[in-house]
This record gives C-alpha cells, sequence and structure tokens, in this order.
C-alpha cells in the first residue's frame, strides 16, 4: 500500500473539505483506535508499533504542522504492513479520502514568451491521450528576416 500522503492528512486534521473531511477524519480515529492485532507467528522480541493514536492526536493539535503529518502517514504504513485487518480499513479509508480536494497537486499552467507552433495541453493527469502533430516550421535565418521586412518596405512606398 502506498503511504497515505502527507498534505491530504494536514489537510483532513485542519478541516478541509468540509463535512466530508470531517466524517474521514472521524474514520481515521475509529480505524486507528481499533485494538493493534498482530501478524501469525508474533514473538516477544517483535518491536513495539505504534497504533497511530499518539500521532493522530498530536496533528489534531497543530494540523499544518508537517513533520507531525509525516508521523502519522508513517505510522499508518508500519501498521498497516504488520496489522492486516488494518490495512484493509487503511484502505478503503484511503480510497473515500481520494475524493477530497486538498490541493495537493494544483496545476498552474504559464505560456509566456516565444512561440508556440501546434496545440498546447493544459492540465493535470492525462491518460489515454494521443495527439498528432506536424512538424514546426524552420526558423528564418536572419538573412531572410531582414530581406522580407525590406521588401515589405520598398513595397510600401
Amino acid at each position: 500500500m502506498d503511504p497515505i500522503s502527507v498534505a491530504l492528512l494536514a489537510a483532513l486534521a485542519g478541516g478541509a473539505g468540509g463535512e466530508l473531511g470531517r466524517r474521514l477524519w472521524s474514520g481515521l480515529a475509529t480505524l486507528v483506535r481499533r485494538p493493534l492485532r498482530g501478524g501469525q507467528g508474533e514473538s516477544a522480541q517483535a518491536p513495539a508499533v505504534s497504533s497511530g493514536e499518539a500521532e493522530l492526536a498530536s496533528l489534531q493539535e497543530k494540523p499544518g504542522d508537517a513533520v507531525r503529518a509525516q508521523a502519522l502517514s508513517t505510522a499508518l504504513a508500519v501498521r498497516a504492513v504488520v496489522d492486516a485487518e488494518f490495512s484493509v480499513g487503511l484502505r478503503q479509508w484511503h480510497e473515500q479520502a481520494k475524493l477530497v480536494r486538498t490541493g495537493d497537486g494544483d496545476v498552474h499552467n504559464t505560456i509566456s514568451g516565444g512561440s508556440v507552433y501546434g496545440p498546447v495541453l493544459q492540465g493535470r493527469d492525462f491518460s489515454g491521450l494521443s495527439v498528432t502533430t506536424s512538424a514546426p516550421p524552420p526558423p528564418a535565418s536572419e538573412g531572410e528576416a531582414r530581406s522580407t521586412q525590406g521588401e515589405r518596405m520598398a513595397g510600401e512606398d
């Protein structure tokens, strides 16, 4: 499973997404509070794994803190590796959370200066797209540009 985006966690902790965001944050809190279930053959020497509760509470106290959001993302990823039931729940939660627009991945397109020959695509996350264009015209040499300007000027007299 891919780690949960730090930006998504920080945004949800800060109240992004309105009512949906609040429900998702509450759902994550409920998921994290479930008892930690280790894998088969867990030994007494297995390292301690955070449930994620402390990291969740810490981020909730200071939602804009990227370090706290990263700590929660890491705790969730580690717990998902050692707790299969949690991993399933986290995947389901993450699919729903992807619906919240957090500004993560915003696109700001600008074209300035120079000449553009052919189509320009501006956006984000293109897929299944095929664009066919013709080759741009060859650049005019300095001599051609001057003689063309001179001819126009001579013709205007």
